[in-house]
């Protein structure tokens, strides 16, 4: 199945959790955080404005983001669970 977000809409793949603190500490499944990384996927034309035209996005298909925690909606695609969200719930690239 192929995801083609709309309008300021951008699908992320979540990165996946750590399994070891810093300290060297094994984490079980039910003491891990859900990610807030991601890799971009997909994005969609933009955001109509007032003008009739679409806005840019100020990230591309490949970066590595900083989302907020309960930004998106979950999806499965094959398989694999991905977010939509929001431009706006991206709060950083990471580089």
């Amino acid at each position: 199945m192929k995801i083609r977000p709309l309008a300021d809409k951008v699908l992320i793949k979540r990165l996946e959790a750590e399994t070891k603190t810093k300290g060297g500490i094994v984490l079980p499944d039910s003491a891990k955080e859900k990610p807030r990384r991601g890799k971009v996927l997909a994005l969609g034309d933009g955001k109509l404005l007032d003008s009739g035209k679409r806005s840019e996005f100020q990230v591309k298909v490949g970066d590595l983001v900083l989302f907020t925690s309960y930004g998106g909606t979950e999806l499965k695609v094959d398989g694999e669970e991905v977010l939509i969200m929001d431009e706006s719930d991206i709060l950083a690239i990471v580089g």
